[in-house]
């Protein structure tokens, strides 16, 4: 593994690179960093690409700049780190709010992409039930899991940095209002959408999505938010469940 930090609109934008081949970059959730979210991951994936994983705006080691956090904007910074590693085109896998970064890359850089997963995303608040978006109102960070705590503190180690990060990320969501359905029917590149069935988007709202984007496939696996990737706050008991996603990932970016 080889990690760095490149400038970046503004930001010391820190990544990772793991692997050889045919290039996946990876974009964590809200709250989370590569470790958490793509750690059991991407051992398995590497073996037959090379994995770019980012961190994004305010998350693990990057630091912040003075404005609130977008997705156009964490497009754009994504899009500039690539730049600068001189990648003209890849795959991407986003997860959560990554996977809505990565629907902002679709709409802005298209010629970046080669195949996009969208993984444990919406594009339209109807996806989630009102207690979903009830729960931003007064939120806590208290209430944050504590492994995602200490995912940010083992890379950045600083409380103030933690309090600052989820603030901001409570402020994305609350403000949250999604894209239209003509923007991700716009979406050219050929996609996968996977969703747990006890997810935070609805099986409906997959469908809908998967129906929406012009070349898309979707899979549904057992299970809640990103406990297919083996992200860190899915696993209460720390198990990572034998069927995953890694093998479904791989054919899909192969065929």
């Amino acid at each position: 593994m080889k990690s760095g930090y490149s400038e970046v609109n503004g930001l010391n934008m820190y990544y990772e690179i793991h692997g050889e081949g045919n290039l996946l970059v990876l974009i964590h959730g809200g709250g989370s960093t590569i470790e958490t979210t793509f750690g059991r991951i991407i051992p398995l994936l590497m073996k037959k690409r090379q994995i770019i994983a980012v961190e994004l705006q305010a998350h693990g080691h990057t630091n912040d700049r003075d404005a609130f956090l977008t997705f156009e904007q964490d497009a754009a910074d994504v899009a500039k780190l690539l730049e600068n590693l001189g990648i003209s085109k890849a795959d991407f896998l986003g997860f959560s709010n990554g996977g809505q970064t990565a629907i902002e890359l679709a709409l802005q850089f298209p010629k970046l992409i080669n195949k996009l997963i969208l993984a444990s995303t919406f594009y339209k608040r109807s996806a989630a039930v009102s207690q979903f978006w009830d729960g931003f109102e007064g939120a806590k960070i208290e209430w944050m899991p504590e492994v995602l705590k200490e995912g940010y503190l083992k890379a950045s180690n600083s409380e103030a940095g933690l309090l600052n990060m989820f603030n901001k990320d409570v402020q994305r969501m609350k403000t949250f209002k999604g894209w239209e359905d003509e923007q991700i029917r716009s979406i050219k590149a050929p996609t996968l959408v996977i969703n747990g069935n006890q997810d935070v988007g609805s099986l409906e709202h997959a469908v809908e999505m998967c129906k929406t984007i012009p070349t898309c496939e979707l899979v549904v696996f057992p299970g809640g938010h990103g406990t297919y990737l083996g992200t860190i706050e899915s696993l209460p008991n720390g198990k990572w469940p034998e069927f995953n996603a890694t093998k479904l990932i791989e054919e899909f970016l192969d065929n």
